[in-house]
């Protein structure tokens, strides 16, 4: 399957999605998913796998076992590229536009404390900062769910505790509508940008080794 880019029907696609998420539209709309949105994204994703690994493309169906929200469709699309537990490349296309991210995005405890000992240590905590200060000057946005106050065992004075809060750590970039976005340019575009945030997927991945 080629790569020829996202059409501007993807994002129709999850504009009326976003107004009726229900098994009736999605029905009466699957092959305007399957043609504009799956395809294109499991093509741009055999694109990039040479370099990066091959990409989970994620079910369109929400788990709604547990939430009081019962709508059963997510409203974007999303592919994932691991190369260590919730960490690698990401690509959500959705009504609001098409962004990448990298990072971790989650972590089991054992995992997080040996990120934040990493953080805390004088020789790879500087080095973080540093990837992330490269990363935000070339414009990626920084992100992740944090604690609201120091965690266990680290004081607020701490010279990386903004970092060491982190329980995610995610850097992204969104497209918004550009046109790349509908030519097959975009995989190019995606290659240099995910090159630019391998310092940081190298980084979780080394020192969040348990």
């Amino acid at each position: 399957m080629t790569f020829e880019g996202f059409p501007e029907s993807a994002f129709d696609f999850y504009d009326d999605l976003e107004v009726d998420n229900s098994k009736v539209f999605w029905d009466a709309h699957k092959d305007v998913y399957r043609a504009a949105v799956r395809d294109p994204m499991v093509a741009l994703t055999d694109r990039l796998a040479d370099e990066f690994g091959e990409a989970k493309v994620f079910r369109p169906y929400r788990d709604v076992r547990f939430s009081k929200d019962k709508t059963p469709y997510k409203t974007h699309q999303g592919a994932f590229v691991g190369v260590a537990p919730a960490t690698g490349y990401h690509l959500e296309i959705a009504a609001p536009g098409f962004r990448v991210g990298s990072g971790f995005y989650e972590a089991a405890p054992d995992r997080l404390a040996a990120i934040r000992q990493a953080i805390d240590d004088d020789r790879f905590g500087p080095e973080l900062e540093k990837i992330l200060a490269t990363l935000r000057r070339a414009g990626w946005a920084i992100g992740g769910d944090r604690v609201k106050t120091a965690p266990r065992g680290w004081s607020l004075d701490h010279p990386r505790i903004d970092l060491l809060r982190h329980r995610s750590l995610t850097v992204m970039k969104s497209y918004d509508f550009e046109d790349v976005i509908g030519n097959p340019a975009l995989a190019d575009r995606i290659r240099t940008d995910w090159r630019q945030t391998t310092p940081l997927v190298d980084w979780v991945a080394t020192h969040g080794r348990v």
